[in-house]
């Protein structure tokens, strides 16, 4: 009976003014986070009515939802956006690990806390992310009325509601970008950072009017529809996290405007999704369906809306392009720490790349994987020739960085790597790494790199390595053993560049010193023995491919790292030196099979051409750590370098069983051969080394930890192994 009421109630105003010439009907979405998904079905109900909407208003959720359907899409097509899109990818910016730059997977991937630093201090982020998915997204999506920058011209004519951070202001935005100005709406305090638009500071336009009623009323609009997908204040029970609390803190000033704005609203639907959370993104059809069913209380006021709107325009809709676009001039704005050639090599577009909408947004994962932009904008403007494509990008002045990491293994001992990490120390492109490792065995490591995009990059490295631990040992027969201590000083200049968009192709020179002693063999004049304590100058070489999905728990993707190093001349400490030429590789691939199982095959080779002196050069495998150096080579079933020779041949067969998120079983199975020369005979099978082993490994905060049993046929020795944190 009350329902019957209210349909009445809301009918004569409707009857009376129809009378008197076409109602203008405006619509006000509110905003509510994935709770908004309930006004796509509220437009559905209107789209079945008939209703022409003349205007459209909305905040944060329903900005985005309201604008997306002003741009011309259908309630329909909305509904299938929403229900495939991954909103929690979006929303942590997550970007796969293809898109980063080498420099970072090759010395970035170590480190468990960064602490950022601005003008000297340590700086924290305006929120856990930038949010830029989020506007490739809308950019993706709204390309087809790119050229429209009045809100008034889009085919519902359309304003959202964000907030000046500096003074709590409302702002209204009905000109410029349409995607940015969609993502400053939405921009939840602390979840999305803010959105810097002309010369304001925009968070989520909630915090100053969540349900813009009193704005609608301004334009003219003789009926204003309001959806209303706010909840209510929490009970103190509920309020058991900072973002409860936040919204908390935030619903106040926002439910008490929003009270009046409800008084001045013609139709108010509040759909019933109390149960429901601003991150439920999962429920969207369960919340979608909550919209559908308050609109079915007003189907016959709707119904008798559409018959009074006599002139009726149809809307203008959007077709989801996949024609390629090809892109004859880029232009960029924006730049102050890195070059033209730089953003064009990270982004890996070049003038005349014919490219889908969304492969652009793809590419801009490459560039927001170096850190180094708070926001990249791209629109797309036709030409005679073609299509021009334009970025504007800001820079973060976020350049330096401390960065922490632990590390326990049976070689290296404990560790505690401190790295100092600074972007634009010297230049434009440049970044330096230091990384110093304090504990059982001290060692450091420098970088210092100038990345010049599609031109050739240079840089310089600097390593000082040292462990001490027990090794085996077969030069005199009453000594089986010996406490080996091995220490390596290396600096590199090298110049590399990308080679088809994939690869890194890169050559240099090279100052190594190594000093290698025991004190196990010790002579009646001298307490230690050395093995070799000379200086080298060499020349390398090297290609390298890294597509891996995830640096130690890969599920897909190639890995390749082949080089060469030419031995040009040495200090000499047995004074009698040869030049001699060493290449190795190391090619991997890992792929999912079913859901949880995992296989990854990896070849290993190295050959050394001619005979150095000394035996320090043999390629040495055993042990199962993940940081060894030179021609120190890890292998299942055998101690560190127990397998020596001159040139050896490896492959390993890893299956590993994902049985809960995180928590993974793992059998591995590695062959190799070692000889002078491992292709020598037509039986390459010959002499062949096996290891097997079984492991139960955990990816947590501080890098994965751990434990493994291994074995070989060979020798019936077995071992167990335990691993802590990120290799460094």
């Amino acid at each position: 009976m009350k329902e019957k009421l209210l349909i009445i109630l809301f009918l004569i105003p409707v009857l009376l003014f129809s009378q008197k010439k076409q109602p203008k009907i405006g619509l006000v979405l509110s905003g509510g986070g994935a709770k908004g998904f309930a006004h796509i079905g509220v437009l559905k109900e209107i789209e079945r009515a008939g209703i022409k909407l003349d205007y459209i208003g909305g905040t944060s959720m329903g900005a985005i939802i309201g604008g997306l359907y002003a741009a011309g899409y259908s309630a329909d097509q909305l509904e299938k956006i929403i229900i495939e899109t991954d909103f929690y990818t979006l929303l942590q910016d997550k970007l796969p690990r293809s898109s980063k730059p080498f420099f970072e997977k090759e010395l970035g991937e170590k480190h468990a806390i960064s602490f950022p630093f601005i003008n000297g201090k340590i700086s924290f982020p305006r929120g856990v992310s930038k949010g830029q998915n989020i506007l490739n997204f809308f950019t993706e999506l709204l390309h087809p009325v790119e050229k429209i920058t009045n809100f008034k011209k889009l085919p519902i004519p359309f304003f959202c509601i964000a907030t000046d951070v500096e003074t709590g202001e409302e702002v209204v935005l009905e000109k410029g970008f349409l995607p940015l100005a969609l993502r400053a709406s939405g921009s939840f305090p602390t979840l999305l950072n803010p959105v810097e638009l002309d010369g304001k500071l925009l968070i989520d336009g909630g915090v100053a009017n969540n349900f813009p009623v009193d704005i609608m009323k301004k334009k003219g609009i003789d009926i204003i529809i309001g959806v209303d997908v706010e909840g209510r204040l929490y009970k103190k029970e509920k309020l058991t996290s900072v973002l409860s609390i936040l919204n908390q803190i935030v619903s106040y000033r926002m439910y008490a405007k929003s009270n009046l704005e409800k008084k001045i609203t013609d139709i108010y639907l509040h759909p019933k999704i109390t149960d429901y959370s601003v991150v439920d993104f999962a429920k969207s059809k369960e919340i979608l369906k909550k919209g559908e069913e308050v609109t079915l209380k007003f189907r016959a006021v709707f119904e008798e809306l559409a018959k009074k709107q006599r002139v009726k325009k149809k809307k203008k809709g959007i077709e989801i392009r996949s024609k390629k676009i090809k892109v004859d001039k880029i232009i960029i704005s924006g730049i102050k720490n890195y070059t033209r050639a730089y953003v064009l090599g990270k982004l890996k577009i070049q003038q005349g790349d014919s490219l889908f909408v969304r492969e652009i947004s793809q590419k801009i994962d490459f560039l927001s994987a170096t850190k180094n932009y708070e926001r990249v904008d791209y629109h797309l403007k036709k030409t005679a020739k073609g299509t021009s494509l334009y970025f504007n990008l800001i820079e973060s002045k976020d350049r330096t960085n401390l960065r922490l990491g632990v590390h326990y293994d049976f070689l290296y001992k404990s560790g505690l790597l401190v790295n100092y990490y600074h972007k634009s120390l010297l230049g434009k492109n440049d970044v330096l790494s230091m990384n110093a490792v304090l504990g059982d065995n001290l060692r450091y490591n420098l970088n210092y790199f100038v990345d010049n995009g599609f031109y050739t990059s240079y840089g310089f490295r600097s390593r000082y390595n040292h462990f001490n631990t027990a090794a085996p040992f077969s030069g005199i027969n009453t000594v089986s053993r010996i406490n080996l201590n091995y220490t390596d000083f290396t600096n590199q200049v090298f110049i590399q560049t990308a080679f088809s968009r994939k690869f890194t192709v890169g050559l240099g020179a090279e100052y190594k010193k190594i000093n290698v002693t025991t004190e196990t063999l010790a002579s009646s004049n001298n307490n230690i023995t050395t093995f070799d304590n000379s200086s080298y100058f060499n020349l390398f070489s090297y290609l390298k491919l890294d597509t891996y999905n995830h640096k130690y728990f890969a599920t897909k993707g190639f890995y390749a790292n082949i080089g060469a190093k030419w031995y040009v001349t040495s200090t000499d400490f047995s004074n009698n030196f040869s030049k001699f030429l060493q290449l190795k590789g190391k090619l991997g691939v890992a792929t999912s099979i079913g859901k949880d199982f995992i296989f990854r095959y990896t070849s290993e080779a190295g050959f050394t051409l001619d005979t150095p002196t000394s035996t320090v050069f043999d390629f040495y495998l055993g042990g199962i750590n993940q940081n060894y150096i030179n021609t120190f080579v890890p292998f299942y079933g055998y101690e560190f370098g127990e397998l020596s020779n001159k040139a050896f041949l490896k492959l390993e067969f890893l299956f590993r069983y994902q049985f809960v998120e995180n928590h993974y079983a793992t059998f591995i199975a590695n062959y190799a051969r070692l000889d002078k020369n491992v292709f020598r005979d037509i039986n390459i099978f010959k002499g062949i080394k096996s290891g097997y082993a079984i492991g139960y490994s955990i990816n947590t905060l501080i890098g994965p930890v751990e434990l493994k049993y291994s074995w070989s046929p060979d020798t019936n020795k077995n071992y167990w192994t335990f691993n802590l944190g990120f290799w460094f």
